[in-house]
């Protein structure tokens, strides 16, 4: 086989019409971060920035609960603690509590704030279509800055050639 393997280059600080698409699928306060971290890194290096928000991760762009998604650490093996403990009542509270605290202590903004950043700096906020659907929400639910709610399809066209990732 003569076939020589494909090696990306990484030299070039031009982002040459870049594009991240990035789709959202969890709405815990924890699974929030990932995509808003690097969707806004990705806007200061000059990407184009697609966020779409389906299923759970509907809760991010949702007006009514946006402001109060939680961090439960039960089947979690990150945190690190016993997993007896974590089912105990108040531990979800407490590990809440525990990362809102830490993330503003480090001067990182709460979930609409960080939205808000993004979509200054350009970034592009989409719902899917069915999970709106699912959950019986319109235009009118979700936060004032997502540019509309559209299928899968539509998303995958919108974003071709993008690099894609999955939260």
């Amino acid at each position: 086989m003569t076939d020589q393997p494909i090696i990306p280059s990484f030299d070039t600080d031009d982002a040459g019409g870049r594009k991240l698409a990035i789709i959202c699928s969890k709405g815990n306060l924890d699974m929030a971060y990932p995509g808003l971290i690097l969707g806004n890194a990705a806007l200061g290096e000059g990407v184009e920035v697609h966020m779409f928000f389906t299923f759970w991760g509907f809760d991010m762009i949702t007006k009514s609960r946006m402001n109060d998604l939680k961090f439960t650490p039960v089947g979690n093996t990150a945190t690190h603690m016993p997993m007896g403990l974590t089912p105990m009542p108040g531990m979800t509270t407490m590990a809440t509590k525990q990362m809102k605290k830490t993330l503003e202590d480090l001067d990182i903004p709460n979930v609409p704030d960080f939205l808000e950043q993004i979509v200054a700096s350009g970034g592009h906020l989409w719902a899917c279509r069915l999970s709106a659907d699912m959950n019986k929400l319109t235009d009118a639910d979700l936060y004032d800055e997502v540019e509309g709610i559209i299928s899968a399809s539509d998303f995958i066209e919108m974003t071709e050639g993008a690099q894609l990732l999955f939260i």
